[in-house]
Parts: C-alpha cells; structure tokens; sequence
C-alpha cells in the first residue's frame, strides 16, 4: 500500500508538466441547499476538461520510458469520449504515435475535440454503439499487432495509479477533515484510485459511489457478488456508461466502499445538470455533474447535514446539441411536462370544450392528430408544459371528470420513443 501512495505522488508530479491543480472549493449555493459544507473538486479544469488525462499520461509516459528502443511502438485504446481525449493529448505532448477507437454514437463534439488534442499523432476509428463495442474492436488490433500497446480506460493499476492523483489534490488542498467523498461509478478507475487512496491517508472518511440509472454495472455486481456484465444499458451518461465495470477496480471496491451505491435517475441529473448551469455558471457533461446529483438521495441527504463533503467534479465536455434533450428530462422529471393521447369525437365544438378545461398558466406545446380511428373519433397527440406543476395535475382532474377519453404518456417509454 505504501508502494501505491508513492506511485500516485509520483504521478502527481509527473503530471505538474502539463497542468496546475484543479480547483477545489466550498461552494456556497450547495452547502446552503443541502445544509452541508459542500466542496468540488473541478476536473473539469484539466487541459482536456476531464480528469482521465492523468491515467492516459502517466501509462503512456511509463511504457514510452520502458520501451524507448522500440522506434514502431504505437499506443491503441478504446473510449466513449473523455479516454480518449486524455490519450490524445497525452501522444501530442510525448510525440507518440496513437489510435482511438471510439462508439459510433459518441457525441460529436468529443469527436472533433480527441483529433484535435491529438492532431497529426493520433488516428480516430468509429465503430459499435457502445464502448465495449469499440474497446472489443481495439483489442482485437492490439492482439495482431506486438508493436502497439493498450491503453486501458480504466481497468489497469497504472491507470488507477494515475486517476488516484486527484485524491492526492483533494487531501492536500483540503483544510478541513473529510467525512464524505462523493465519486461517480463508470468502469471504476477514478474511484477505485480514490477509495484506495483515502482508505491508507483518511480511512474515516466515507466513500459514496454512484452510477447512472440504466448502467449501473457496479451495484448490479456487488449485488450478484460478482463481476457482472449488463446486457444492455442506457448511453445517457456516456462517460460512464458501461456494460461491465473493470475487474481490478470491482475487486477494489467490493473490497474498500461500505455505502450502497446511489442511483442517479436521468430526470433527475438532467435537473442538476440546468441548476448547475444556472446557478454556477458552469457546464457540466452528465458523468460530471453524477456527483453532485447523488445529494439529491434521500437516505444521503440526512446523512450529511452539518459534514464536510467532497463532490468529484468528472467532466464538463458537454455537447450542446443535447440541451433540448437535457431540458425535456428535467420538466418530465419534475413534472412540469406531460404527453397526453386523447381521443376526441368529431364535432363541431368538441375541441373548444377541452382547451376550456385547463389551468391557467398550461400551455400547448405540441398538438398533432395521429390518425382517425373511425369516422366519428380522431386522436390528438398533445404536448404540456407548465411552471406549476399542480396546474397540470389539476387539469388532468377536469379532463377525468368532464369523461374525455386520454391516456398519460409521459413514463411509457416505448410508447413516447415512437411518437416523440
């Protein structure tokens, strides 16, 4: 243990050659919010705005010294977007040749931002719909080529080794003791580097885990109490979303954190991620804002009235075109926005009966007939929103009692995909 304490400060230094320290503050809104002192730790900072830049630098850094003799080495990895970034900016500064393989469905402006770090030293591959498709596809280059080396997103001890600098920063730039570290759960190398870091200098300190809603490849694991691999899983949160948490880091976790993990509901981060926007004026990416979400849980909430706590800030490479998506997950959450199937007789009159029935303050934003199911009935697909949500509650009471015929929506998920 005392050999991983000094690779991390090691890498920390290492790692003085490229950046400074993040930040790491009390942010005032959100100890007042949760009556707690709660304090963030900006890897959104970094030069590739995410903390995976310090296990890709301090892996390839290692392995460039260990096999400086080979002149055709060349590093391979796979990433849904933020890996792959910290490689590519990690082969331009060590002027080392790199290959990306990223998921199809990778934002794009991750995309553009991983070939520009990476400029003429790093090739961008797209292929699968999801990490493990692409890191399937990397592997199998790997195992063809003696020549190159894979570059772990998070399933290796040097890559934890060098995520763990972060806990570094936090211990050090923290004058208060800790009682809880907030981390978000994707294939586990950042946490298990802080949950193995704190358990030798702080292990009083309370390590909180959480993971996304539909990708939740950890808690499912400690549940089944092994390393199990999800079928399938939501790329919400593409920065942690993954099928199958790393092994090494499981055998960490399962080992070291003692809370349950908390479950982020994609309504609900939708909603940190505008509040935080919003009230801070910094853009998080959903891995990056999971932390700060998971004080949202009811059981952690009582926990931490009146502690010190530390939330990990992951990532702020957010890609825009995904605001309206954010936004419509936020107002359904909080149910301020509903989809509603009504089925209406055709005649004359009948429509203007049921605009008189909602509140004030409800509005129309998306009306469309469907089809006509016979020719006395048409069906309307209609959209709400409101800044009360009482208001829509309170006008689906007058559509139940004046007997129209409708059917909610909004939580049907195969139902709104198809008409949405």
């Amino acid at each position: 243990m005392k050999k991983f304490i000094k690779d991390v400060k090691e890498n920390a230094k290492t790692l003085r050659r490229l950046f400074d320290e993040t930040d790491f503050y009390q942010d005032q809104l959100l100890s007042e919010k949760y009556k707690a002192n709660i304090f963030l730790k900006r890897e959104d900072q970094t030069p590739v705005r995410s903390y995976k830049i310090r296990g890709a630098y301090c892996f390839i850094n290692k392995y460039k010294k260990q096999n400086e003799n080979n002149k055709n080495m060349y590093f391979i990895c796979a990433s849904a977007g933020n890996h792959a970034q910290g490689f590519a900016y990690a082969c331009r500064e060590l002027k080392q040749k790199g290959k990306v393989y990223m998921p199809v469905t990778t934002p794009k402006q991750k995309i553009d931002m991983t070939k520009y770090w990476g400029q003429n030293f790093v090739e961008v591959v797209l292929v699968g719909d999801t990490f493990d498709d692409a890191s399937a596809a990397a592997q199998e280059e790997y195992k063809k080529n003696k020549n190159s080396f894979f570059v772990p997103p998070f399933d290796h001890k040097d890559i934890v080794a060098g995520q763990a600098t972060v806990a570094d920063e936090v211990f050090n730039q923290s004058r208060q003791n800790i009682d809880y570290l907030v981390v978000p759960v994707g294939g586990g190398g950042v946490s298990a580097g802080i949950a193995k870091y704190f358990e030798i200098v702080s292990p009083k300190t309370k390590i909180i885990t959480v993971e996304p809603e539909n990708a939740d490849s950890f808690a499912t694991s400690v549940r089944n109490k092994k390393n199990t691999k999800l079928e399938k899983i939501s790329t919400f949160v593409d920065g942690a979303a993954v099928k199958k948490i790393g092994n090494y880091n499981f055998r960490v976790l399962k080992k070291l954190i003692k809370e349950k993990t908390i479950i982020s509901p994609e309504g609900r981060l939708s909603k940190t991620i505008l509040e935080f926007l919003t009230h801070n004026g910094i853009i998080l990416e959903p891995a990056g804002a999971l932390s700060v979400d998971a004080l949202n849980d009811e059981k952690l909430l009582k926990k931490i009235k009146g502690k010190n706590v530390v939330c990990v800030v992951t990532g702020g490479n957010f890609d825009f075109t995904r605001l309206p998506e954010i936004q419509e997950k936020a107002l359904k959450y909080s149910n301020l926005k509903k989809y509603i199937v009504l089925r209406l007789p055709q005649r004359p009159g009948t429509l203007k009966g049921f605009l008189g029935s909602f509140e004030d303050g409800v509005d129309i934003t998306r009306f469309e007939y469907l089809k006509k199911s016979s020719k006395n009935f048409g069906s309307v697909l209609i959209g709400l929103e409101s800044q009360k949500k009482e208001a829509l509650k309170q006008s689906f009471d007058r559509f139940t009692r004046s007997g129209y015929d409708f059917q909610d929506i909004t939580d049907e998920q195969m139902f709104f995909d198809l008409l949405i």
